[in-house]
């Protein structure tokens, strides 16, 4: 969703590369550039005027002309303006002293209520909670039936004793205020500790929709009121969020849709103009694409500085720790790395999610947009089932697998049999590497560990040659008589040495003569 816009804030950045000193005149040009790639963006306008004017305040001061470099020092203050406008800190949900907490979820039809939903339960679920979900929105045709079904796949109930209706020709019949009563009480009853009350929404602000999600938050007195706002509305989404404000009163924000190409600038935007913090974001259609809102990691990303917190706390949600201690016992006993090992890895990878939203985190990442956007990710499942296509023993000993067993498994795979060879010449290159690892080799041509290289390679023989010296004279003559004297003088020293003793000293000597304690003699073998 940012991409326009980081690409936009890059390229600025990129013209104060290596300047020394930053003038007034260098320093204005680029807030003008900040100013037209957060208009482009859709951002509102209050919102750019106090971020520009916040920026180019702190540029112009002594904390950029002061600055070891300047340019550094000018992406530092955009970084911090664009935390601030997103909220500045992270904002977690709020439970009550008492349970169950109750979180009501509200926002314009199309905004992704129901969805979200969903999301939020199986978040909350696997955050160790006890969810229920509550059906509201009985004036949606099958928002119930929707609801019911994302919590089967959550795997969280759902409270509906009301159908709704099933088409845009019937009239809703039931209360929604009276069904969020009971779905409290249904949650104090089944112990229940948190109660997601899904409510209804329409194509647009009207009088109507205010009045019943008041009526609901004045009914069931919510600890948490979720504003649930489509991330690719633009403009408009300021407006909208103004009138929930004051309408509803609610106290976070969730944005959806954040995977989606529009310019992202509600999210810049609506935590700015009502001062209620984004809480939530939602970045695709699968139940797991759902993730706290922590506003440092999103500019982070914004600025094309990458988001490893959020791509290591994925790896750690979704990693098999048993499959993980299996690969480091086989690792430390030196076993060597089969096409097993290497089909296991690969569907670990794919546990974590999208491989081109884990790429898309990494730092500079925008330099490589254009590949990753060509990235199929279907590419993980033709490897699967090319891997899938060989026998038990060729998954072992890949070295057997010669002309007719590479055609056998391209047509097993459906694949061209140059892709099967393709994929044996990258496993063989990860065997050699992790064989060398398990050796205790370290990671070929990385700097500082043993390999070509590193310390164990030509940098070693360096130092190794380096401690033998070598003649002084360039004649050979003089030379050979250096080193005919050298060896004379080591032979000397050896025979000066006394014999006999570890350390040199005298083989045989007299206790008497040494001042001991009387019957030490005893402890000396004498």
């Amino acid at each position: 969703m940012f991409n326009t816009l980081s690409d936009r804030l890059t390229a600025t950045f990129k013209n104060l590369r290596g300047k020394g000193r930053l003038t007034e005149a260098d320093i204005d040009a680029t807030v003008r550039e900040i100013r037209r790639a957060l208009l482009d963006a859709d951002v509102a306008v209050p919102v750019v005027r106090a971020f520009t004017a916040a920026v180019k305040e702190r540029a112009l001061g002594l904390e950029v002309s002061q600055a070891l470099n300047p340019g550094q020092q000018v992406v530092k203050i955009v970084n911090e303006e664009l935390v601030g406008i997103l909220g500045g800190e992270t904002r977690r949900l709020r439970l009550a002293k008492n349970p169950p907490t109750v979180i009501m979820l509200a926002g314009l039809q199309g905004a992704g209520k129901t969805t979200l939903a969903g999301k939020l339960s199986k978040w909350l679920k696997g955050q160790g909670h006890s969810p229920l979900l509550v059906a509201c929105d009985l004036q949606r045709p099958n928002a119930v039936r929707q609801l019911q079904v994302n919590g089967e796949r959550a795997g969280v109930p759902v409270y509906a004793p009301h159908p709704g209706v099933s088409s845009e020709f019937e009239s809703a019949t039931g209360d929604p205020v009276a069904v969020a009563r009971q779905g409290i009480a249904e949650a104090r009853a089944r112990l229940h500790d948190v109660v997601i009350v899904d409510t209804a929404g329409r194509l647009g602000v009207d009088a109507e929709l205010m009045q019943q999600a008041a009526d609901i938050r004045a009914a069931i007195n919510p600890d948490e009121v979720l504003f649930v706002i489509d991330a690719m509305i633009g403009q408009d989404a300021v407006n909208t969020a103004l009138a929930f404000n004051e309408g509803v009163d609610f106290t976070g924000v969730v944005l959806t849709k954040l995977d989606g190409d529009a310019r992202g600038g509600a999210a810049l935007s609506v935590a700015s103009v009502t001062g209620k913090p984004v809480m939530f974001a939602s970045t695709g259609e699968g139940l797991n694409d759902f993730e706290l809102f922590h506003p440092d990691r999103m500019a982070s990303r914004i600025l094309d500085m990458g988001d490893i917190l959020t791509l290591i706390e994925q790896a750690e949600q979704s990693w098999d720790k048993d499959e993980a201690a299996r690969m480091a016992k086989k690792f430390a006993d030196q076993e060597d790395f089969t096409l097993d090992d290497f089909l296991a890895q690969m569907q670990q990878i794919r546990n974590m999610g999208s491989m081109k939203k884990m790429l898309m985190m990494m730092p500079g990442a925008a330099n490589m947009r254009e590949q990753l956007e060509n990235f199929d990710e279907r590419e993980i499942d033709r490897v699967e089932a090319i891997v899938r296509s060989m026998t038990p023993h060729e998954r072992l000993a890949p070295k057997i697998i010669n002309g007719s067993r590479r055609a056998r498994i391209a047509r097993g795979s459906g694949v061209h049999v140059s892709e099967v060879n393709g994929l044996l010449e990258r496993f063989g290159q990860a065997q050699k590497m992790m064989r060398k690892m398990a050796s205790g080799g370290g990671i070929p041509g990385m700097p500082g560990m043993a390999g070509p290289g590193g310390f164990g390679g030509p940098r070693k023989k360096a130092v190794a040659a380096k401690g033998k010296k070598k003649p002084r004279s360039g004649n050979p003559a003089k030379a050979a008589q250096e080193l005919q004297e050298a060896e004379a003088r080591r032979a000397a020293a050896r025979t000066a040495a006394p014999t006999g003793a570890a350390f040199g000293g005298q083989a045989d000597f007299d206790p008497s003569a040494m001042n001991l304690p009387k019957g030490f003699d005893k402890f000396l073998g004498k």
